[in-house]
């Protein structure tokens, strides 16, 4: 069992948001593979489902941003997995937007779902980042990352969320390069 988490806030407020990435890619790979309907399970939106002979759980945290751990480990509790069997998919500042890379372990970089949930389950989780771009200045992040994505930003947006869905069985395989460079050549054609 592996244990994928999108991050982001509850609410069609939030829909949009940058911030709400995580929450996307998810809801991307459910729709692209026609996984069933999530249910409410583990402080979240929760989905059991199959990628080629990998059993999957997807959850969408439903305790806000800054208390993902909270759900994310309490999943992870009860199908007794350790935090190599978590991907967390979620929005990143320092990648240029709609760029996707992957990676196991690391810091927080200053965003609160990844410090939940650092403190809830510790560091050693996969990682795939979703760039949105850096406004620019630090006084601008926090309206940039809460901000909706621009309607120009919209096809890139599909583009990106449309290959990470079609390619999330390299991910689920564990072969995080084949996923990226399938996930970049999707996003060149």
């Amino acid at each position: 069992m592996q244990l994928w988490a999108g991050l982001g806030n509850p609410g069609p407020q939030y829909a949009l948001h940058r911030h709400n990435a995580g929450f996307m890619a998810i809801d991307a790979i459910a729709d692209f593979h026609n996984f069933e309907a999530p249910k409410k399970r583990f402080l979240g939106w929760a989905i059991e489902a199959r990628l080629g002979s990998e059993r999957l759980l997807l959850l969408k945290p439903a305790t806000f941003m800054n208390d993902s751990g909270q759900a994310i480990g309490e999943a992870m509790r009860f199908f007794k997995l350790e935090p190599q069997d978590v991907t967390l998919f979620y929005d990143e500042l320092d990648l240029a937007p709609f760029k996707v890379k992957v990676r196991r372990g690391g810091g927080t970089a200053g965003h609160n779902g990844i410090r939940s949930t650092v403190a809830h389950i510790g560091e050693d989780f996969r990682r795939v980042r979703l760039g949105i771009g850096h406004p620019g200045h630090k006084d601008r992040v926090t309206g940039h990352v809460l901000g909706n994505f621009a309607k120009a930003e919209m096809d890139p947006l599909a583009e990106m969320l449309g290959a990470v869905a079609a390619e999330a069985g390299w991910l689920a395989a564990g072969d995080d390069t084949r996923f990226m460079n399938d996930v970049a050549l999707r996003q060149q054609a």
